[in-house]
């Protein structure tokens, strides 16, 4: 009976102790989670701007590199000209030939 007695106290100890155990445990991992959502909305937040920006400079990129715009840079900022047909080089190139 004595056992019998101990076991039981020995139960009723654990599981007392037990229940607070887990309620701290949970709320170690709830604030866990938080952080880890603060941190997982903070970065598509960052990576949002990071598109946006990187659209932006596509978008320069493109307007940068027209035809058109380099055509005016080169004759009027540079002073080039088209050339005319007779002042066209042609030069062949052929491949090396490996022996």
């Amino acid at each position: 009976m004595k056992i019998k007695s101990l076991l039981k106290n020995f139960c009723l100890v654990i599981f007392a102790l037990g229940i607070p155990g887990l309620l701290i445990l949970n709320g170690i991992q709830s604030s866990k989670y938080r952080e880890l959502k603060k941190e997982v909305s903070e970065l598509e937040k960052k990576q949002e701007k990071l598109i946006e920006e990187n659209k932006k400079l596509i978008t320069d990129i493109s307007v940068l590199s027209s035809s058109d715009r380099i055509e005016t840079i080169a004759e009027n900022d540079l002073g080039m000209r088209k050339a005319e047909t007779e002042e066209i080089v042609r030069v062949e190139m052929r491949k090396n030939e490996r022996k």
